[in-house]
């Protein structure tokens, strides 16, 4: 059918004077009538805004609202997030409220893109909403079941927990994160990721071994630092850095292949050698299998939050952070370097195997693009 240029007008096919036929004269008046109608149905701009989403409880206490978010879709491919494996977040939002935290504006997006508001949704930033108005993923599990296709993963992992903690404060009651793990029960072969901060992710130990039985598993525990006073101040409501370590030790004793992320490295923060060596030394004692590090990622979202929490605890270090990262995400490839040769020999020191990666990805930042043989240095922010 061939048709010549077509104009809409209150839901008719018209071109020239309204009403005129516009299509092949030989088109019959039947065909018309179908273009027209075909036309109609398809609208180009949102009917209006989608119906409030399900308040599903309420912590008063702590500020926090649960809300039901129906999905779809909940596998987010290599491709969609640039990053070299595939991933899952039963949460949108996070409680722990981490200062750097690069995810703040996925709760946005996510509204955005419903054009609706929560229920009982209350006047929030953007940042405020990500930590206190946590959307759950009601049905993650069963869409996970009907989508996932192993052939599809080509080798890469899966990892739970990328964006938001998955074992958070609203697992307690929502426990998506063990619904995920029971539907990876019935597979065997995958490469499993879990990032966490929370000592939570000790209740699921029994499905975490079942899992590993048949599929490489890997947990990830997740500190910035060993002081206690510093992760109050960075990670505003997340476990203890003596919680972290008990779980990554019952982890380890329960069978499970588990070790440290130290992510992210703060330039002048968290990077100083004696930091560093207590976070070794303390995984050492807890059993770890490995210690991986990456430097702080400073996205737009991330940058919102974070700098001015460094011009308030940290003020000579606000102005350098604002020069370094003023057009970029990441650290210059000379202290990624210098860091990568201070992990490095660390790792040499408490007898952790050197490139992990071997078997695992690097999780967060980016993979040094070569290795310097300069001797170890103390890391600049420039």
């Amino acid at each position: 059918m061939r048709m010549g240029t077509v104009r809409v007008r209150n839901g008719q096919r018209g071109s020239g004077a309204a009403g005129q036929s516009s299509g092949n004269p030989g088109q019959s008046s039947a065909t018309q009538t179908e273009m027209s109608d075909l036309i109609s149905q398809v609208p180009l701009l949102p009917r209006g805004p989608a119906a409030p989403l399900p308040l599903l409880d309420e912590r008063t206490s702590r500020g926090a609202k649960f809300i039901g978010l129906p999905v779809s879709s909940v596998l987010n491919t290599p491709a969609s997030t640039g990053m070299d494996f595939w991933s899952i977040n039963p949460y949108v939002g996070c409680e722990f409220g981490c200062m750097y935290c690069y995810a703040r504006d996925t709760h946005r997006w996510t509204m955005e893109r419903r054009g609706s508001g929560a229920a009982g949704q209350r006047d929030l930033s953007p940042e405020e909403a990500f930590e206190k108005e946590i959307l759950v993923k009601t049905d993650v599990a069963q869409v996970l079941a009907r989508t996932l296709n192993p052939a599809k993963l080509a080798g890469h992992s899966l990892v739970i927990g990328t964006a938001t903690d998955p074992y958070q404060p609203a697992e307690r009651q929502f426990r998506l994160t063990r619904q995920i793990l029971e539907v990876l029960l019935s597979y065997h072969g995958l490469s499993i990721e879990i990032i966490t901060k929370s000592s939570l992710v000790t209740r699921d130990l029994d499905l975490l071994r079942a899992l590993s039985a048949r599929n490489e598993v890997t947990v990830n525990i997740s500190l910035a630092t060993a002081d206690a006073r510093l992760a109050r101040l960075l990670e505003l409501r997340s476990p203890v850095p003596a919680a972290r370590l008990r779980a990554l030790r019952r982890l380890i004793e329960g069978g499970v292949y588990a070790g440290l992320l130290v992510a992210p490295i703060i330039p002048g923060v968290t990077d100083d050698w004696p930091g560093l060596a207590r976070l070794m030394e303390t995984a050492k004692e807890a059993g770890a299998r490995y210690v991986v590090g990456s430097a702080l990622r400073l996205g737009p979202a991330a940058r919102h939050r974070f700098l001015p929490f460094l011009t308030r605890e940290f003020p000579a270090l606000a102005e350098r952070y604002r020069r370094h990262y003023a057009d970029k995400d990441y650290v210059s490839q000379q202290y990624q370097d210098a860091l990568t040769r201070r992990l490095r020999l660390l790792k040499q020191t408490y007898g952790f195997p050197i490139d992990e990666n071997m078997r695992r990805r690097q999780l967060e930042g980016r993979e040094p693009r070569h290795r310097s043989s300069a001797p170890v240095q103390q890391p600049v922010l420039l």
